[in-house]
């Protein structure tokens, strides 16, 4: 072996190594971008809010109709924006609307009562 194919290998070898040491770098680069989700798994957040926002008051409570009659109902909030709604029941102390014997659907039907004001309770 001459001399100057020496130099002539040591190029290639110093080329091969650093082509090799960068693809092990690549290769713990991709390894660390891979199993990150393994070794620090993201926080998992429930939805926030539910798709029907109400707080229902347990038990009824007589509610006065726009004509003045007064009824038997339930209270419900709703929390996104304070309104208050009443669902007439026609009976105290059913959870849901009765109203006779008749095998069709019952539906009560809400009527505005007022609105709590979320937004001006603050502490001072």
């Amino acid at each position: 072996m001459r001399r100057g194919d020496r130099c002539e290998l040591r190029g290639p070898m110093k080329l091969d190594w650093f082509v090799k040491s960068l693809l092990v770098v690549i290769a713990l680069l991709l390894a660390a971008v891979a199993f990150r989700p393994v070794a620090q798994p993201p926080s998992v957040l429930a939805q926030s809010g539910s798709p029907y926002p109400f707080f229902i008051e347990q038990g009824t409570v007589s509610l006065k109709k726009p004509d003045g009659n007064i009824t038997w109902g339930k209270v419900v909030v709703d929390m996104r924006n304070g309104d208050v709604w009443g669902f007439p029941m026609k009976a105290q102390n059913t959870p849901y609307p009765v109203y006779g014997p008749a095998d069709n659907s019952k539906v009560s039907h809400p009527m505005y009562l007022g609105r709590m004001a979320f937004e001006e309770a603050t502490r001072q």
